[in-house]
């Protein structure tokens, strides 16, 4: 249908509406203007009203919307082939939110992916859990690696929301407990967590980056 029967049409419905209500017909001079509008909006060529459309849409558009994978450990790392429990720490890792390859970075620091490994202090598994906190993850079994590594990234996770998503004050925290954190107001300044969160960071980005490792 051209814009000159669509004017038609709607001069007519406009006549029907003003004849029942008694109110005076619009003007020819108005009718043109519209006209003359709806010309020049489709004949620009996309720099009139479908231009400013256009704009409009723009900043939602799909590239500005956030990675869906991102969070606050500095976003998703697909682990390199050959991770020793790399479909298991990425799985619990997704589930809670975290960086795999961070995950992936504490277990080596923490266990050097032996799942019987045990501390003087009483830690046990991949993820070097002490009892009393792996009970309270829900962890009934620190040994098998499925449960240790589930309650490793609970407890990374609990303690990034404590810290804001700091990533070393919450590594620190796993290593030293959140109280010295809290207490030092950052990371303790003990030799041995300072290293840790050192080497756990290192060992991530060395999972992001196996290339360059």
């Amino acid at each position: 249908m051209s814009i000159d029967s669509v004017l038609a049409r709607m001069n007519a419905l406009q006549a029907l509406m003003d004849s029942a209500s008694g109110a005076v017909a619009p003007t020819t001079d108005n009718t043109a203007a519209f006209s003359q509008a709806m010309s020049a909006a489709t004949s620009s060529g996309g720099t009139g009203t479908n231009a400013n459309f256009a704009n409009l849409a723009s900043p939602i558009g799909v590239a500005n919307l956030a990675d869906p994978t991102a969070s606050a450990t500095g976003g998703a790392s697909a682990l390199p082939a050959g991770t020793p429990y790399g479909s298991e720490i990425t799985a619990a890792a997704q589930r809670n939110g975290l960086d795999p390859a961070l995950l992936a970075g504490l277990i080596k620091q923490e266990s050097g992916f032996n799942a019987n490994a045990r501390s003087g202090a009483g830690a046990q598994g991949l993820t070097q859990l002490m009892p009393g906190t792996a009970s309270g993850l829900g962890v009934s079994n620190p040994l098998d690696p499925a449960q240790s590594i589930e309650g490793g990234a609970k407890y990374l996770k609990q303690q990034l929301d404590r810290f804001g998503g700091d990533v070393a004050r919450a590594l620190a925290a796993y290593n030293a407990g959140p109280g010295a954190v809290q207490r030092f107001g950052g990371v303790p300044p003990y030799a041995e967590t300072q290293n840790y969160v050192r080497a756990v960071q290192a060992n991530a980005a060395a999972f992001r980056n196996p290339t360059t490792a």
